[in-house]
């Protein structure tokens, strides 16, 4: 019981500040750690107990997918081929090699989240600029395949990828880059989350009770998000995300 609430209580903080500021995967992937879960069971289950807030996401932004419909469908197509190869790499790691990577990867995890808000503040004045470069599919392919297998296989961070590299395929407006990038990580947890399945790998009761929690959270987020301050939650977020980071790194 007390684990249980111990989730349930990471995950609604989780779904709390991914409403406010995005991140909360750097609470509820330690939470499950801290809780005795294997490391690849507790980046299976983290992956499917978020997976539900990328769907609500998608949801939420279904009206910005009037644009580029051709290149949604390549990208969707290549996010699946990548969350499956990199779901497939993580199930061919031993439990030893993959915790030992933990430490390294929440490292990634943190710095990218601590430099998504210079990255999104440029974005807002790239797009701004009609002059913007856009690259080819044939650049553009291969590297959502990259970031999709990363994806698949630890996720953290993975986001402020996808809305870099979609800058970069002539989408301008914010609220479709977030809409693409919402649908892109809901394809990719998909097919990491089939193949965790069948490997069973997922520990399905501690990822409900998370998904619960996340909705919630989520929920609340808004009422929440007009009382605090971004910086306040993303500072929090960063101060538990390297404290973790560190505790992993030590352990």
């Amino acid at each position: 019981m007390e684990s249980i609430f111990f989730l349930f209580t990471a995950s609604l903080l989780a779904g709390i500040v991914n409403g406010v500021a995005g991140g909360g995967g750097l609470i509820a992937f330690p939470a499950l750690l801290i809780s005795g879960i294997p490391a690849i069971n507790a980046n299976a289950t983290n992956a499917a107990a978020l997976w539900f807030g990328t769907v609500a996401s998608t949801v939420a932004y279904r009206r910005e997918f009037s644009s580029k419909r051709h290149l949604l469908l390549l990208l969707s197509c290549v996010s699946v081929m990548g969350g499956i190869f990199g779901s497939y790499l993580l199930l061919h790691t031993s439990q030893a090699k993959f915790s030992a990577l933990v430490p390294y990867l929440m490292l990634i995890a943190t710095l990218l989240f601590i430099f998504s808000q210079p990255l999104i503040k440029w974005l807002n004045k790239r797009n701004q600029n009609p002059g913007q470069i856009s690259l080819p599919l044939t650049i553009i392919l291969p590297l959502q395949l990259l970031i999709a297998t990363y994806g698949g296989y630890f996720g953290g961070g993975s986001g402020i990828l996808m809305l870099a590299l979609l800058n970069f395929t002539g989408l301008q407006n914010i609220h479709t880059l977030n809409a693409y990038k919402s649908w892109l990580a809901t394809c990719i947890n998909a097919a990491a989350i089939i193949h965790f399945t069948f490997a069973g790998k997922i520990f399905w009761f501690e990822a409900i009770i998370m998904a619960v929690g996340a909705i919630i959270g989520a929920y609340s987020s808004v009422y929440l998000a007009r009382k605090l301050h971004p910086l306040w939650i993303r500072s929090f977020i960063i101060i538990v995300s390297i404290s973790m980071t560190c505790y992993l790194f030590i352990q």
